[in-house]
């Protein structure tokens, strides 16, 4: 079992984001791990009937299959380990853990055509 699921797995037992969970993620993640955790506890972390989106600072990241459309994921990690994960996809697995995902009955496709 590596890093990744050794949180999620505590995650899941918990059935929120303790201190105990909290240190776990951030061992293993770091600075993403904290920026993760603050966007689920902020609530960015959408769901809509095409995509699971994470609202950044500055822009919507779309999380695929624990890819991510941010330049940290695309230019620094190493696809092929499972602990190197952006904090936007880390978001979505925390989430979705802790069934902090907002969900909306639409496509983000229509979504950002208005933005």
């Amino acid at each position: 079992m590596n890093a990744v699921e050794q949180w999620r797995q505590a995650l899941a037992e918990a059935g929120e984001i303790d201190s105990e969970v909290t240190d776990r993620i951030i061992s293993v993640h770091g600075s993403r791990g904290v920026q993760a955790i603050e966007a689920v506890a902020e609530g960015r972390v959408k769901q809509y009937n095409d995509f699971t989106v994470v609202v950044g600072h500055d822009d919507e990241y779309i999380v695929e299959d624990d890819g991510c459309t941010c330049k940290d994921a695309e230019y620094n990690l190493d696809a092929e380990d499972p602990t190197e994960l952006c904090w936007h996809a880390l978001a979505v697995k925390i989430a979705r853990e802790v069934d902090a995902v907002d969900d909306h009955d639409m496509f983000y496709s229509e979504v950002r055509d208005l933005l």
